[in-house]
């Protein structure tokens, strides 16, 4: 059975009217970056490099902002296995996961040590009052788990949390201690990548949960991305030995989940999504 992995030849055509970010969202990045003391850059553990948006990390290190760096569902990843030099890139960083709270009190106490070092400065308002409280940006890729860290951090459900990429719709300022702000923000994918709307760019954003499973056109592109970059992953978790041949894959897995369209073809629309689905809320682990 032949391996297949060329996007030209699998069903392509050029997708139009994709559901793109608001055009405010990466402007209100470089306002968090602005107004923030200290950056939290949160990053998918399993996916460092791809969730980096060194637009962003350029602007921070211009602006002479601190950084720290969160790698976020680390229960999806054994750690021990990413290479070195691939955390070199991104120090300082914290392993957390925000689904069984590991690392949280780490990310918290890296914090406020922080925090201690920012030159102490104080707002003066209209009414004559005072803020010299240190703001702490949050930022990321769409459903990297930005709200839901904030939520773990803060002990609260302060910050909203959706399934769908790009749940949060603008800027929130969430109270972490008496002196530290914490500031939400939207999920913001790169200017360099904002109105691709290339197959294969739109694939990678879903295969990193950029965009939402429910939204994507062509999903059985992203189910292409993932077993061209993980070969024999979803054939081991769905036991169905397909060889890299997605056409195949999808026809076998729809059957076996009943995902059939009348006239006995399979819906492959339909089985794609739940493949993808499994895979953005961690049931797939590498």
């Amino acid at each position: 059975m032949k391996v297949r992995y060329s996007f030209s030849s699998h069903r392509t055509r050029n997708v139009k009217n994709i559901r793109k970010q608001r055009p405010k969202y990466p402007a209100l990045a470089d306002k968090v970056v602005e107004e923030a003391d200290i950056i939290l850059e949160v990053l998918d553990a399993r996916f460092i490099e791809e969730t980096r948006n060194l637009q962003i990390e350029e602007t921070i290190a211009r602006k002479n902002k601190k950084i720290i760096y969160v790698l976020n569902k680390a229960d999806l990843i054994d750690t021990k296995k990413i290479p070195k030099e691939t955390l070199d890139k991104v120090t300082p960083f914290v392993f957390v996961s925000s689904k069984d709270r590991e690392g949280i009190n780490k990310l918290r106490t890296k914090i406020k040590i922080e925090a201690k070092k920012v030159p102490k400065k104080e707002k003066k308002f209209e009414d004559g009052s005072f803020e010299d409280r240190i703001k702490v940006g949050v930022l990321g890729y769409p459903n990297t788990g930005k709200s839901s860290l904030i939520n773990v951090l803060t002990g609260k459900s302060s910050a909203g949390v959706g399934s769908d990429a790009g749940f949060t719709r603008g800027v929130q300022k969430i109270k972490l201690s008496s002196n530290i702000i914490l500031i939400d923000s939207p999920g913001v994918i790169p200017q360099s990548e904002y109105h691709h709307s290339e197959t294969e760019k739109i694939a990678q954003h879903t295969k990193l949960n950029a965009r939402a499973y429910s939204q994507v056109r062509n999903p059985e592109n992203v189910i292409l991305l993932i077993m061209r970059d993980y070969p024999q992953l979803l054939e081991k978790y769905y036991e169905i030995p397909a060889n890299g041949d997605v056409d195949f894959f999808l026809d076998e897995l729809g059957k076996k989940k009943g995902f059939m369209k009348k006239g006995g073809e399979t819906n492959t629309d339909m089985v794609a999504r739940s493949v993808i689905k499994d895979w953005q809320t961690g049931k797939i682990r590498m």
